[in-house]
C-alpha cells in the first residue's frame, strides 16, 4: 500500500468545478478540516462569493481568512490530522501584485517559500489555483505580467506538490500522481 498522498495542487479554469472539487477531496481525507481563504470582499459579487463558500463549506469546517502571510498561517495553524484547503492562489497573488504592491522577484521568492514549507507540514495540502495560460495573450502589461506571474507559481508549486490535477468541467485529469478515490455522491 502506498503512502498517503501529502500535497495536491488543483488547477482549473473559472467555474471549472476546481473548489468543490478539492472541497470533496479534503472531505474524504477527514480529519481537522481548515479552509484557508485569500479573498477579500472589496465588493457586492465578491462578497456573494466568499458567502456562498461559506455555505457550501457548512459547520465541519474552520476557516481562517489571510490575503497575504499564506505560508505563516500555515505554519501557525499547521498539525497532525489536519487537512488544510487553500483557496485560492491565484486570489493570493493578486493580493501580492495589487494589494501589497510586490514585485516580480519579492513574489517569485514568496512562492518559492511556499513550495518549500509544504514537505515539512504535518498537515496534508489542497492547494487551488486557476489555469490562465490556455487563453489569449492579455491586451495590457499588468495582465500579461500577472499572467506570467501565475504560470510560474503553478509550475513551482506542481513541483513541489505529489499530485496536480486539473479540473474541467467538474472532471478531474491527473497531470501528475495517480487519480485520487473520491466519493462525489454530495
Amino acid at each position: 500500500m502506498s503512502a498517503p498522498v501529502h500535497s495536491v495542487l488543483v488547477l482549473g479554469g473559472a467555474k471549472s468545478g476546481k473548489s468543490s472539487y478539492a472541497q470533496a477531496l479534503a472531505e474524504s481525507w477527514g480529519g481537522r478540516l481548515v479552509y484557508l481563504a485569500t479573498a477579500q470582499a472589496g465588493d457586492q459579487e465578491m462578497a456573494k462569493r466568499i458567502a456562498r463558500h461559506q455555505a457550501d463549506r457548512g459547520a465541519a469546517w474552520a476557516t481562517l481568512e489571510e490575503p497575504l502571510a499564506l505560508e505563516d498561517a500555515l505554519a501557525k495553524a499547521d498539525g497532525p490530522d489536519t487537512v488544510f484547503l487553500v483557496d485560492c492562489l491565484t486570489l493570493w497573488l493578486s493580493n501580492l501584485v495589487l494589494g501589497a504592491n510586490l514585485g516580480d522577484d519579492e513574489v517569485g521568492a514568496r512562492g518559492q517559500a511556499l513550495a518549500r514549507l509544504l514537505p515539512g507540514l504535518r498537515a496534508r495540502v489542497i492547494l487551488v489555483a486557476n489555469e490562465v495560460g490556455l487563453g489569449i495573450v492579455p491586451e495590457n502589461a499588468l495582465a500579461r505580467r500577472w499572467r506570467d506571474l501565475a504560470g510560474s507559481l503553478n509550475q513551482r508549486l506542481a513541483r513541489a506538490c505529489d499530485t496536480v490535477l486539473l479540473i474541467t468541467a467538474g472532471l478531474p485529469l491527473a497531470l501528475k500522481g495517480g487519480p485520487l478515490p473520491l466519493d462525489r455522491r454530495r
